[in-house]
């Protein structure tokens, strides 16, 4: 796992499950695809769980 975190509108190095920001909650995002809007300022995404596919080598 990486300690790597992206922000909104920055493209995904790999689909996985990302975790938002300090929350529990969790978003699935496919490689290339580019990270949502959020609500709060300031607010990241990391990497939970990559899938396990050549897709989520990234």
């Amino acid at each position: 796992m990486t300690n790597k975190t992206f922000k909104p509108g920055q493209t995904a190095p790999a689909s996985a499950q990302y975790k938002v920001g300090s929350t529990s909650k969790e978003i699935t995002v496919p490689k290339g695809h580019t990270f949502p809007p959020s609500q709060k300022a300031g607010t990241t995404y990391s990497i939970a769980d990559r899938t396990n596919n050549k897709s989520g080598r990234g």
